[in-house]
């Protein structure tokens, strides 16, 4: 593997440009091929490096695999969703857990007993719980395709009830339920368009 150029403004190998961003496309049908769980493991702990704000990690993950699992959770899916999530060796629930205090002193020793304060504030801790773990989803994303792997992020979903058959009585609230695997026949969508430099960016 050659090194990048150093004139290039990317330090990151184009190589892996191309897997992590310009070739990686969204699957929608999977092979039978599996994912073991030391993949599952090894994207956990690449994403598990990547910021929240006070280290909070509000992100939990439940990986339904089995037949018995994936029959609890395909019926809960958007129509349009169902089969994908049938053919995927593999989908990840991804949660925000509100309680994500109890582990603060931990997480961020150097503010001990910060966490405190959303024992008080249940809706801040469900805004900030659900903010840092969408930021987590979208590290997610990322390790799953650095594993060489396919990702399938899908929120259309009946979220009320993923919470009740999969997080009763826990202090999670689902956010976007991910199909993992390698990609099966057709599928891709076309390739869309993104917006360009000077549509998004300002500088002041």
């Amino acid at each position: 593997m050659t090194s990048p150029s150093v004139d290039t403004p990317l330090v990151l190998h184009p190589e892996a440009q191309e897997l992590l961003f310009r070739q990686a496309r969204t699957a929608n049908t999977f092979s039978e091929e599996p994912v073991s769980d030391e993949q599952i493991e090894a994207i956990y702990e690449l994403m598990k490096w990547a910021p929240t704000a006070a280290n909070t990690q509000p992100l939990r993950i439940v990986i339904v695999r089995s037949e018995a699992a994936k029959r609890r959770l395909v019926p809960l899916m958007d129509e349009g969703n169902r089969a994908k999530t049938e053919s995927a060796p593999v989908t990840a629930i991804l949660a925000a857990d509100t309680r994500f205090h109890e582990h603060w002193d931990r997480l961020l020793p150097f503010k001990a007993g910060g966490g405190a304060v959303f024992e008080k504030a249940p809706e801040a801790a469900e805004a900030m719980s659900r903010f840092n773990g969408t930021l987590q989803a979208g590290y997610f994303l990322l390790a799953v395709r650095a594993a060489g792997l396919a990702a399938g992020p899908m929120a259309g979903f009946d979220k009320a009830a993923v919470e009740a058959e999969f997080f009763s009585g826990q202090a999670l609230r689902p956010l976007l339920v991910v199909n993992v695997g390698r990609p099966g026949a057709d599928a891709w969508f076309e390739r869309l368009p993104r917006l360009e430099h000077h549509e998004v960016v300002t500088t002041l």
